[in-house]
């Protein structure tokens, strides 16, 4: 029984396999090179596109060209994002050769006036040598009384009165001395109003009184009782002095130690809570980097190496503080598949980090990027809990539909639950395990959308109710054959749906599941920035999750798993009557072939696999409608595929067709009528129950061409044994009266059982007429 039915099964897949959803992203960024050309015309390109299009199609294109632009945003930030570093590299190695210059600088003016100096002296001796004696006393006595001067006098003094701030530490009268000996120098280059070792030697001391002053600053900037008004004064009196690129290198330094010596009183441990953990931390991290922000720009400005400089220490920073919260925070709760706890911890993290914005460090990308991998392991875990747990239980599911049980999890009251209670869907314990899991799971998004984890979101949630569709189609007794190694499935134990009103649970597990309840939730994953079409009342959920192509295509792989689902169901509804225990087929071609030979009298009625089929058919309709309320399409559409699977076997069943056009033994004029007739039933009762699609008509008004020309091959005229359409519209209405027991409607003088009632050539042109339908 089990080998006939799988070699015929696979006549019954009439739908290709559909291939996975292609990444559209590669696609956006190759159609980016249009606009990259230096001779790319707007209006030109406006004009191609848009000369014939309808209202429809320009809509279409302005969607195309808004996909367009998000490519193009993200291809320039990974641009920025990618050639950052080296910019700032490259900033600073700048500014270090600044530094190197400008006391390469100095050093080569201290050589010059030493050069000049030692020159002067020579000069000097070289006139002694020349001048007679009374001259030379006469002239030293005139340079000792220019020695004399009160600006020599105070020269003089200048060494010892430089000692003696520095020694007090009085910094700006310090630097207004340095300054005011630095205009003396200046002014008397140019009057030459000093002598050159005078002025040597004013430089000199001006050159190490300086340096000392500096070394001064700087080792105050580095003490830990340094408060931040006294350190912002010595970074500002060091950058006075010319030392800018130390002095901020000595501030970034020095909010550094500071912080790390209030960390020494931060001790997590593994009991504590991670999200208690990380605030304390993002407290002392964000603190220490915004004051450093602060002091930098009001210190420095807003030059681009200072600015660079402090962009790296804070992304360094930011690097050794996510390290920590992964290490005593996330990497716990990742392993256990805790979303919401690594959630809480990363927005915690993003709250203090977005306060830095407001002075000028955009750094939350950055966070981003090194939270990511742990919210992913985090994610994927949450994700195989899902499926492991609803595996769980579909392993002791009755399939009996039930409302949802009034429980809160975690103590939580979430929308989700208040949104579930609203609709009060009917779904069997696994499917309310699934659905409840997935609602609690989308409770935080908010860390999945800033990480761009959407799509991976959506990935792993297809997987499990992909996951789930295959352990339904296991659930199914005629398909654990063929569905035992589809992937997904495992070896994983369910409990069959032996009656089939379990078995149409299972179909309506998957369709609430797949065209209400996920697509609801997932919602949550793109958030409508427009107020206006968000508080609409007449648009609901699906409506504004269809917005989006990436949901869009979502959706249908979801509704593509319930059709796998909804495939098998009717193949092995139909395998189930088309073919007998032992491998038989109640549909073949001689109980229409060996009617001709019966001399019995005929009582004209379908064939008893067209009886099984209706009845079948009426059976089911009547468990999907109270199962499938307010979804009543899904019902109608599940009928059409099952009485199409029957049909379409018989139309490609090739021994049934040889055994017709070429058997032994041809149709005679009493087959053909019988089958004919079988037919019309289809359609008759397909139509009643509307469910009849124009594949089922096309198909059945083929089939009955088929056998006409069979017939006609004989060299018979089928016309002229068929009765009129009435004859087959009055059996087929008898029939399905009979058949669900209700009252039969007289008929006045009409004998039914009679073949040739009422021969026309309307009846003909009525089989061609609907075949060419």
């Amino acid at each position: 029984m089990a080998s006939a039915k799988s070699s015929r099964s696979r006549g019954l897949t009439g739908t290709p396999a559909k291939s996975n959803p292609k990444d559209t992203a590669d696609k956006l960024e190759e159609n980016l090179n249009v606009f990259k050309s230096d001779k790319f015309d707007a209006d030109g390109y406006v004009q191609s596109k848009c000369n014939s299009l309808n209202e429809k199609e320009i809509r279409q294109l302005c969607s195309y060209l808004l996909d367009l632009k998000r490519a193009s945003a993200e291809e320039m930030r990974r641009s920025v994002y990618a050639n950052y570093t080296a910019f700032i590299r490259t900033s600073k190695e700048i500014s270090d050769l600044e530094g190197e210059l400008s006391s390469m600088r100095n050093l080569l003016s201290t050589q010059a006036t030493l050069i000049h100096g030692l020159a002067e002296g020579v000069h000097v001796d070289s006139l002694s040598t020349c001048v007679p004696d009374g001259s030379i006393a006469d002239e030293l006595s005139n340079y000792e009384l220019k020695e004399l001067s009160d600006l020599e006098k105070r020269l003089k003094e200048f060494p010892d009165l430089l000692d003696v701030l520095l020694a007090e530490r009085r910094v700006e009268e310090a630097l207004e001395t340095l300054d005011e000996g630095e205009h003396i120098v200046s002014e008397a280059k140019e009057k030459k109003s000093l002598s050159p070792t005078v002025l040597l030697s004013l430089q000199t001391a001006i050159i190490e009184r300086r340096q000392k002053l500096a070394d001064q600053l700087a080792e105050a900037a580095c003490q830990p009782s340094t408060r931040g008004s006294e350190l912002r004064a010595a970074i500002s009196a060091l950058k006075k002095l010319g030392d800018g690129p130390r002095a901020h290198s000595l501030l970034l330094n020095a909010h550094f130690q500071r912080y790390q010596y209030n960390m020494q009183s931060l001790r997590p441990s593994s009991t504590s809570y991670g999200g208690a953990y990380t605030a304390a931390l993002s407290q002392l991290v964000f603190s220490a980097i915004a004051q450093a922000a602060s002091d930098s720009s009001a210190i420095f400005g807003k030059e681009p190496a200072y600015t660079s400089e402090l962009v790296m220490w804070a992304t360094k920073q930011i690097e050794a503080f996510a390290l920590l919260v992964k290490r005593h925070a996330l990497a716990s709760s990742a392993a256990a598949g805790g979303l919401r706890a690594a959630a809480e911890c990363v927005q915690i993290a993003l709250g203090h980090c977005t306060l830095l914005e407001a002075r000028g460090l955009a750094l939350c990308p950055v966070l981003l990027k090194l939270f990511r991998p742990s919210v992913e392991q985090a994610l994927d875990a949450n994700i195989k809990r899902i499926e492991e747990s609803t595996a769980a239980m579909a392993a002791a599911d009755d399939w009996e539909l039930t409302y949802p049980p009034v429980t809160r999890q975690s103590g939580r009251s979430s929308s989700s639950s208040l949104g579930a209670s609203a609709y009060q869907h009917k779904l069997s314990s696994s499917a309310h395990r699934l659905n409840l899991m997935v609602q609690d799971f989308f409770e935080d998004v908010g860390p999945l959308l800033s990480m761009q984890l959407g799509g991976k979101t959506l990935e792993g949630l297809f997987q499990v109710f992909n996951s789930y569709v295959s352990m339904l189609i296991k659930a199914l007794p005629g398909s654990m054959e063929e569905e035992a190694n589809y992937e997904g499935s495992g070896n994983k134990i369910v409990r069959m749906a032996d009656t089939e009103a379990q078995q149409i649970a299972l179909l309506a597990n998957a369709s609430l599941l797949a065209d209400e309840l996920l697509p609801r939730a997932a919602m949550k994953l793109t958030p409508l920035p427009q107020a206006n079409y968000r508080d609409d009342p007449r648009r609901k959920p699906v409506d504004r999750q269809n917005r989006h192509p990436e949901q869009r295509e979502w959706r249908r792989r979801l509704v593509a798993s319930v059709d796998r689902l909804k495939d098998s169901f009717c193949r092995q509804h139909a395998l189930d009557l088309i073919f007998t225990e032992d491998g038989d087929s109640h549909l073949n071609a001689d109980m229409y072939i060996n009617m001709d030979g019966n001399v019995d009298e005929i009582e004209w009625f379908p064939s008893p696999i067209f009886q099984e089929l209706y009845t079948k058919l009426n059976r089911m309709a009547s468990i999907a409608a109270d199962m499938f309320v307010g979804r009543e399409r899904f019902a109608t559409l599940l009928l059409m595929r099952l009485t199409e699977t029957v049909i379409l076997w018989l139309s490609e069943d090739h021994s049934f067709w040889d055994d017709i056009e070429e058997g032994p033994r041809p149709l005679g004029p009493l087959g053909l009528q019988q089958f004919c007739l079988d037919m019309k039933f289809v359609i008759c009762f397909a139509s009643q129950g509307r469910y009849l699609s124009r594949n089922l008509n096309r198909v059945v008004n083929d089939i009955i061409s088929k056998a006409l020309q069979a017939f006609a091959a004989t060299g018979m005229d089928p016309y002229s044994v068929l009765p009129e359409d009435d004859w087959f519209v009055d059996v087929c209405q008898d029939a399905m009266e009979r058949l669900s027991g209700k009252a039969k409607v007289a008929n006045g003088d009409r004998d039914l059982n009679s073949p040739t009632a009422s021969v026309s050539a309307q009846s003909i042109s009525s089989v061609r007429s609907h075949g060419s339908s």
